[in-house]
């Protein structure tokens, strides 16, 4: 085991992604994937894996051909077994309306979870590393996430499992090129298709006037995750005294809330909800709830949602639902 290999194990046993057992590996072909699946295939045993691999065709590519018999010939070196599978991406995009990208999401992971229930696997690992938690808290900025923006690449999260989620693409294809491993490079990560794509140039241009800029990310979102479940416990622990969510609507008791305050407790129960809850909605949202819980005498709505006010409280819904009867 070399320097490389014994760092990304201390971040995987420091993180506690308690991942072990049978694991399946998605490898594209791509230097990401080759990488993953070469670093876990040398920690199997200290992390107490058993591995096979798979490998999406999505049809997508004149080249992906290519991409399989790299994968194939990687899995015989490796002794792994493989399972392989064409995905009509086209035709899922063109039946679901969905973009290129999504489709392609949605089969692989359909997929992904057929082959992990047959195998009795414990997690399907993949080759997200530091840029693509970067890149995500970008495109979540630029779309009003607010402080959730910070906290979008969890390393465990059902299924899926992100072994690499604290190492650069960078040291990946420096480690591949050390050992002599071949991968091949996907030459549509760089067509500005995507909102992604469309950013990573960006970002190469900030990373020169910033070096460190993906790790102190990555320590930001550690810290917004900490102060982000102090903040959930605490609301957690006002159910059933300040606020309570009854059928399709969010009752608020009337008392002293500090904007801040209610704005969060809004976000929690929006999110318990499945509402929509973006950080400039909420923002504008909680001051004109605030306003009405403390003076307010009458029923009143603000954009999508309803406040039915009566006097201990107000029923905060979506005004294409009804509030909950109170007989």
């Amino acid at each position: 085991m070399n320097r490389f290999e014994a760092e990304v194990l201390a971040q995987v046993q420091g993180r506690g992604d308690a991942v072990s057992g049978r694991v399946l590996v998605a490898c594209s072909g791509g230097g990401d994937s080759v990488a993953l699946l070469v670093l876990l295939w040398t920690l199997r045993k200290s992390l107490d894996l058993e591995l096979e691999v798979l490998h999406a065709d999505h049809g997508l590519r004149a080249e992906s051909a290519e991409d399989a018999e790299l994968v194939r010939t990687l899995c015989r070196n490796l002794d792994l077994d493989l399972a392989e599978a064409s995905l009509g991406v086209r035709a899922h995009q063109e039946a679901q309306k969905v973009g290129l990208e999504m489709a392609a999401r949605e089969l692989r992971w359909d997929w992904f979870h057929q082959e992990a229930e047959q195998a009795g696997a414990a997690a399907v690992a993949t080759g997200h590393t530091l840029d693509d938690h970067t890149e995500t808290v970008f495109l979540r900025l630029a779309r009003g996430g607010g402080l959730g923006s910070l906290q979008p690449l969890a390393p465990r999260q059902g299924l899926r499992w992100s072994p690499l989620a604290e190492v650069r693409r960078a040291e990946l294809r420096a480690y591949l090129q050390a050992k002599g491993i071949p991968w091949r490079e996907d030459a549509s990560n760089l067509e500005p298709f995507t909102a992604r794509n469309r950013w990573r140039p960006l970002l190469e241009g900030m990373r020169l006037e910033a070096p460190d800029l993906d790790r102190h990310l990555f320590e930001t979102h550690l810290q917004a995750e900490e102060a982000r479940q102090l903040t959930r416990t605490l609301i957690a622990s006002w159910e059933g005294t300040r606020w309570s969510v009854e059928e399709a609507s969010i009752c608020l008791r009337r008392e002293a809330w500090t904007e801040p305050e209610l704005r969060w407790t809004l976000e929690f129960t929006f999110s318990r909800l499945g509402w929509p809850r973006e950080a400039a909605l909420l923002r504008g949202l909680a001051p004109w709830v605030q306003e009405r819980l403390a003076r307010g005498r009458k029923s009143a709505s603000w954009g999508h949602f309803c406040l039915n006010l009566e006097p201990g409280g107000g029923y905060l819904h979506l005004r294409e639902s009804a509030p909950p009867s109170r007989a």
